[in-house]
């Protein structure tokens, strides 16, 4: 059993209130480790550290040092790209191999926004009024609080990170509970690559109170969060109150919709990658797939095939293809969800178990599993399971498959497969998401923006854009030698 602590001003240090909290291995349900449950206290002093380093030695650092920096961390993390897979694989049992897959790909995050960092962020605008200058510019907003979920904690750090360092804010990282290790050594990392002291802190502990306090404390100037619908509406709710900036990337009930004249051994590749990719814990999931009526039957006995035929089992082997459920509390959730939708009377294909791992046989683990029949109506094609269950819905065209997909509260993603490639762009531009992906799905990259409509969450990261969440703009109005009159002496 490791201990470890919180990091603050480059250094690992004690809780203030001497609790602590273990973290578990998913796959054999062993606690591996103990990290520190964060009192008020604790955030104080962390703001206070946040706070200080803004206005001190990082305020003073040019954007070519931040972005020398960012290429630097970037290159340090990626030859620690297997140790920090490693450690996520620990804590929420994803596959070894995504893992580090996603780990090598940090890099590259890194150095588009070391390249943002020097590009030009205000204008010069034209104006109404004689011998005068206006102009604008973006600067870091102060102290970010980046609270981080289970799902992908590194990957959705990063989309935070990098850009909240580029523009020149100091960040605060709050990872889950269930997942803090792998974050602690990334700001371990970023210490040892040369950040000032108090530019990167992380803590750690339950969302109440430590991921509360952030979110009301006064001198946080952003919240950037990733996580569940009811957490962001809360934390909106919180921030609202001292009208501090918010990014949420929330839920999602994404429909993947498969159309007659699709290529379908194509599509259902992208089926199941969509829906049991990362064991459906991503908050991208194709998890409502549409399938044309004239294609329905066959579309649903070859997704119940692929399903019973992937190998659920140890996420450190490189032949598994899903690995466990991240969570004892979301494991009961998953299996709750089943028995909701066999209650609905939704049909099951595939699926609809735990799974015992020779081995491990306490493991969090659960069959892929394939429901027919569903109405869109149902709990199980409205609510987010977060899981490894694909909802399966019949539509009879066109129109009816755009209503289908956009009756849900959510609006983060979608998928389109179909050989017509005027339909293809006709149904992208009719479905209220933030993402459509045409025959393909669950691809994301750096430079292009990523987040939801509705309840799928509120402002967008990745991309030139989310320079722009960490910042704020200020005009400049200049006299050049018109001089100020007496307003109520005009003839002075």
């Amino acid at each position: 059993m490791q201990r470890y602590e919180l990091f603050i001003d480059n250094k690992f240090t004690a809780p203030l209130s001497g609790e602590y909290l273990p973290v578990t291995n998913p796959a054999t349900q062993t606690a591996f480790a103990e990290v520190p449950n964060a009192s008020l206290a604790d955030v104080d002093r962390v703001v206070a550290s946040s706070r200080a380093a803004f206005e001190g030695e990082w305020s003073e650092w040019r954007a070519a040092d931040r972005a020398a920096f960012l290429i630097d961390f970037g290159r340090a993390i990626g030859e620690h790209a297997e140790e920090l897979a490693q450690l996520q694989v620990d804590e929420n049992g994803k596959l070894i191999r995504e893992m580090v897959g996603q780990a090598k790909l940090f890099p590259e995050y890194f150095n588009y926004y070391a390249g943002l960092a020097q590009a030009p962020t205000g204008t010069t605008n034209a104006v109404h009024l004689k011998a005068m200058l206006n102009y604008t510019v973006r600067e870091p907003l102060g102290v970010v609080a980046a609270i981080t979920p289970w799902n992908s904690p590194l990957l959705l750090l990063v989309w935070k990170l990098g850009p909240a360092l580029a523009a020149g804010n100091t960040v605060i990282a709050k990872p889950s509970e269930v997942t803090p290790i792998s974050t602690l050594r990334f700001a371990e990392i970023a210490a040892e690559t040369g950040l000032p002291e108090g530019v990167f802190n992380v803590i750690t502990g339950y969302g109440n109170p430590s991921g509360t306090a952030l979110t009301t404390h006064p001198d946080v100037a952003k919240i950037a969060f990733t996580g569940s619908t009811s957490t962001g509406q809360a934390i909106m709710s919180a921030a609202g109150k001292s009208l501090k900036s918010v990014s949420l990337e929330l839920g999602g009930k994404s429909p993947n919709i498969v159309f007659e004249d699709a290529d379908l051994e194509v599509a259902m590749n992208g089926l199941v990658a969509g829906i049991f990719g990362a064991s459906g814990q991503t908050c991208m999931a194709g998890s409502r797939i549409l399938v044309q009526e004239s294609i329905y039957d066959r579309v649903v006995e070859e997704l119940g095939r692929r399903a019973d035929a992937i190998k659920v089992g140890d996420p450190q082997k490189e032949t598994t293809e899903m690995g466990t459920i991240a969570s004892p509390q979301q494991y009961e959730k998953v299996l709750e969800y089943i028995e909701i939708a066999k209650n609905e009377g939704a049909r099951l294909v595939a699926g609809g178990r735990s799974e015992t791992v020779e081995g491990m046989e306490r493991g969090l683990f659960v069959r892929p599993t394939v429901f027919a029949d569903v109405d869109n109506s149902m709990q199980i094609a409205q609510e987010e399971v977060f899981g490894p269950i694909a909802s399966v819905i019949k539509f009879t065209d066109e129109a009816d498959a755009i209503r289908i997909a956009n009756d849900s509260q959510f609006g983060l993603a979608a998928g389109v497969w179909t050989g017509n490639p005027q339909r293809s762009h006709r149904v992208a531009s009719k479905l209220r998401a933030g993402t459509v992906w045409i025959n393909n799905y669950r691809k994301t990259g750096y430079a292009t923006s990523f987040g939801g409509y509705k309840q799928s969450g509120v402002g967008r990261e990745n991309g030139a854009d989310a320079l722009r969440e960490y910042t704020e703009e200020k005009s400049v109005w200049v006299d050049m030698g018109q001089g100020v009159k007496d307003p109520f002496n005009p003839r002075a």
